[in-house]
């Protein structure tokens, strides 16, 4: 959090001072007004300068994309993202001429981009959200994927009568794999391990 305390002849000429050292505009800080300050006799005697505290309010969607756009450029994959916020979700869709290298191997680059971004815009919103990256309709082919991944391996884990451990997943790949085998009767399915690498065993259920 950026804050300055400020100066100046009147709380105008203090904010405009604070605003000038923190760089940014009124409509994006917030003011305190720690002494409206005294003109004195003649403007001279007694005078006390006018002190006001000025803090930076950051916004969280545009910090993230700020984050993203740095990080897509270091990576020689610069993107434009368009944003869709529903409550506490955010969606960031990702394109670009490279987006590719940003998706990565069965999306692991793009998973680990996503729980960076989503440290960021946590580390600057008031309330938590939660964030989905998604670039040429990734997320819906990969939903469909876990879906015929969750029922193969379920069949496994029946034939075999043994646990199946899937790979580590973000956990709403998790909430797939959970959802499509929820009506299953014969097997049953939990999470384990610890975040990023939090991942679900797939369990045979006892006849």
């Amino acid at each position: 959090m950026k804050q300055v305390t400020a100066t100046g002849q009147t709380v105008e000429e203090a904010v405009e001072s604070a605003l000038a050292q923190l760089k940014t505009t009124k409509d994006r800080a917030d003011v305190a007004i720690i002494d409206e300050g005294k003109k004195g006799i003649f403007g001279i005697f007694g005078s006390r300068p006018a002190v006001v505290k000025v803090t930076v309010i950051h916004d969280p969607l545009e910090e993230a994309k700020k984050f993203l756009i740095q990080v897509s450029e270091k990576m020689g994959a610069p993107v434009e993202i368009e944003v869709k916020r529903d409550g506490k979700q955010v969606r960031f869709i990702l394109t670009g001429e490279k987006i590719a290298l940003l998706i990565g191997k069965r999306g692991q680059t793009l998973n680990s981009l996503q729980y960076l971004t989503q440290l960021v815009i946590n580390r600057f919103s008031d309330q938590y959200l939660t964030l989905i990256l998604d670039a040429e309709d990734y997320r819906n082919r990969r939903n469909e994927t876990l879906i015929q991944l969750a029922h193969r391996l379920a069949q496994k884990a029946i034939k075999s009568g043994k646990d199946v451990a899937l790979e580590p997943m973000p956990s709403y790949e998790r909430k797939v794999i959970h959802s499509a085998l929820s009506e299953n009767n014969r097997v049953k399915t939990f999470s384990d391990g610890s975040e990023p690498h939090r991942y679900i065993v797939i369990t045979p259920k006892k006849a």
